[in-house]
């Protein structure tokens, strides 16, 4: 079941990675590797409980292994040419096969995955956009993500703390993008990049469109700004205030933006 909780400003908070449920159809399929859920973007959605009051959020409780609702339905790359994981991964984020051999998900399950789980997170993403755009006239939506910082399999170097994507300024109204990248910079002892590895997900690409006033925008944070990057991904809580200070001022300024008259 889709976790919906309401909010009347214009900001609506997307928690796409933060499930760590699995049917057990679909865990008796996965091996070792796949059990251990590494992939989860663990404690975000603890991470933002509470950081500004009066705001939207929608996530599912199903993890990514299942099936990732932050991929196009239609299981179109999001990054072509580069390493990265399918509408239902076949591997963990380090290239790792995470189901046992021969246990892979074919056509029609991928189809029911998709029905059963994809469908119904974006049919409850779409109602609160356009509850929140009816009163306001506008929606934006903050993609809440996160990773380890270091996964040579998808890419070089060290991760920044914050990585804000637009899909290159498409998916938000420039004064979106600008108060964001400045809040992630002025933020002392963090780094910080826009539209670098990660330049929004399908979810962000999808939404976006700020002609028809809908604004989307994605904040993949780098884990050990908050948690543990390994298992058993502890919590760590002094981390975790520190980056929800500056988490208060983005989607503070998220929710008193208002579109140029």
């Amino acid at each position: 079941m889709i976790e919906v909780t309401q909010g009347n400003s214009p900001l609506v908070l997307g928690l796409p990675h933060t499930g760590t449920d699995v049917p057990p159809e679909v865990w008796e399929t996965l091996n070792e590797t796949g059990r251990a859920l590494a992939d989860t973007d663990w404690h975000i959605h603890t991470l933002y409980d509470g950081v500004v009051e009066d705001v939207t959020t929608v996530r599912t409780p199903i993890h990514r292994y299942v099936i990732d609702v932050n991929r196009d339905p239609a299981g179109v790359s999001l990054y072509p040419g580069q390493n990265t994981t399918t509408l239902c991964p076949l591997t963990d984020f380090d290239g790792q096969g995470i189901y046992r051999d021969g246990a892979e998900p074919d056509e029609a399950e991928i189809i029911r995955r998709r029905d059963s789980y994809h469908a119904p997170y974006h049919a409850a993403l779409m109602a609160e956009l356009e509850r929140v755009k009816a009163i306001h006239g506008f929606a934006i939506l903050y993609d809440s993500h996160s990773i380890r910082g270091d996964i040579p399999f998808l890419f070089d170097g060290r991760l920044p703390d914050f990585n804000v994507g637009t899909n290159l300024g498409a998916t938000c109204d420039p004064g979106i993008e600008a108060m964001t990248v400045a809040h992630c910079s002025a933020a002392e002892g963090y780094t910080s990049v826009l539209n670098g590895r990660f330049k929004g997900g399908w979810t962000t690409r999808h939404y976006g469109r700020p002609a028809d006033g809908l604004h989307a925008i994605q904040m993949e944070l780098a884990q050990a700004t908050y948690c543990q990057e390994s298992a058993p991904w502890t919590y760590q809580p002094e981390r975790a205030e520190a980056l929800r200070a500056h988490l208060t001022r983005i989607l503070t300024d998220l929710q008193t933006w208002r579109p140029a008259a």
